[in-house]
């Protein structure tokens, strides 16, 4: 958040919260988020209905862009021209920054009563909660090193689950020589940043990932070891079609169900498309941890976020709250969503392959302490630091930068974020 507007934020946030029953009934939660896609559409339709159950209405506020900086943007404008939403889908440092200013409700009461703190991850907690007071509802874990690959089109080609890199790259030659996409991407910063998360991980272990991304190391940020890694993000550029600058992450998948292109590295909620054209893991499609990244998982969590609002409104939000965090709601989303419940206690009996995999994976993270944020999808630094990541990240994978120089301009672009 620009530090510049806070004041002003404040304000409006302040002064709203006494007059918010003029433009919202009380049976009524209007929720900012980004879930735009098809997958994504029909997993909110989950908790839409089982809201209306509770007599809930729900009024959408959906601003498209799948890494949710335009939904920040968007909510930026609606705080201060006054027009504060029930709940605002949110991620990591995001919650935080909103969490600093004081303006977010206090749901430790609700929380206490449901036993949050028993189910919900400590990685979670950490962004869920400020100064120890629950102000977010974690609705899921994503997980971003995975690739989906065609099944058909690897069987075809001979492509198994590729276990290193060099076996990566001799999947996606074997791709392009069939004349098909070998790597399925969109052009956009947050999806490289994404894909580059893995990568580093892959090419130099979950030790240097945190020691460059997360403790912000200098000596990591300019080694060998992150110029090789920007080496390897160059090489898999060379596998993407001409028209993928731009190109929307849901987009991408598609390319990958209709087995236009071999494989696709994207985070959990690309599963939600493949559910979503009714095609089944194992049969058609198959989920495979990023090379070398077995045994680590490095997450994002979509959590609802809560203004303080009138108490007129107050109802509507923890209702809202405890839909987020039941248990059965949390099986019957993420089944749909492509991501695995936000609570640890959820059987994975509904679950696919992908589904039970992916909460097997979180569990052997989170025992042993190999469950880290995504510096991609915001849980790793604050924005400013995501961004001036997103900034080198893009330029080399779009040619106008090179992997030598890359190491040195991203400790200079993170030291100014600082």
């Amino acid at each position: 958040m620009q530090k510049t507007l806070l004041p002003r934020l404040i304000g409006s946030v302040a002064g709203l919260a006494l007059m918010t029953g003029v433009a919202f009934a009380a049976d009524t939660v209007d929720v900012l988020h980004w879930w735009t896609s098809g997958g994504e559409a029909a997993a909110l339709n989950v908790l839409k209905g089982n809201l209306e159950k509770e007599g809930v209405a729900w009024k959408d506020v959906p601003i498209a862009g799948g890494g949710g900086t335009q939904a920040m943007t968007a909510l930026r404008a609606m705080v201060t021209s006054g027009n504060i939403p029930t709940a605002v889908q949110m991620l990591g440092f995001d919650i935080t920054d909103w969490a600093e200013q004081g303006v977010l409700a206090d749901l430790s009461g609700l929380g206490d009563k449901e036993g949050w703190d028993k189910v919900v991850p400590a990685a979670l907690q950490k962004f869920g909660k400020y100064d120890g007071k629950w102000v977010a509802a974690p609705v899921n874990v994503h997980s971003v090193n995975w690739i989906w690959v065609n099944k058909a089109v690897a069987d075809k080609i001979g492509v198994t689950e590729p276990k290193s890199m060099d076996e990566l790259f001799a999947a996606l030659d074997k791709a392009k020589a069939a004349g098909l996409v070998p790597l399925a991407q969109g052009g956009q910063p947050w999806q490289e940043a994404t894909l580059f998360d893995s990568v580093v991980i892959s090419t130099s272990g979950l030790d240097f990932y945190k020691k460059a991304f997360l403790d912000l190391d200098d000596a990591a940020l300019k080694s060998p070891e992150m110029q090789k890694s920007f080496e390897n993000l160059a090489k898999l550029a060379t596998y993407t079609d001409p028209a993928y600058s731009g190109r929307d992450w849901n987009l991408a998948t598609a390319m990958v169900i209709k087995g236009d292109a071999l494989l696709q590295v994207m985070g959990d909620w690309a599963k939600g498309e493949f559910h979503a054209a009714n095609k089944t893991p194992g049969t058609d499609f198959m989920c495979y941890r990023f090379p070398g990244t077995q045994g680590d998982v490095i997450f994002n969590s979509d959590m609802f976020v809560f203004f303080q609002v009138g108490e007129d409104r107050r109802a509507a939000q923890e209702k809202l709250a405890t839909a987020v965090l039941d248990p059965g709601f949390q099986s019957s989303f993420n089944v749909v969503k492509g991501s695995v419940p936000a609570r640890t206690d959820v059987p994975d009996t509904a679950f696919d392959a992908c589904g039970k995999k992916g909460m097997a994976d979180l569990k052997e993270a989170n025992d042993k302490g190999t469950l880290l944020g995504s510096l991609a999808q915001g849980y790793g630094q604050p924005a400013a630091i995501k961004n001036a990541y997103y900034d080198v990240v893009t330029k080399v994978f779009h040619g106008q930068m090179t992997p030598a120089d890359a190491p040195a301009a991203l400790a200079q672009a993170i030291d100014a974020a600082k």
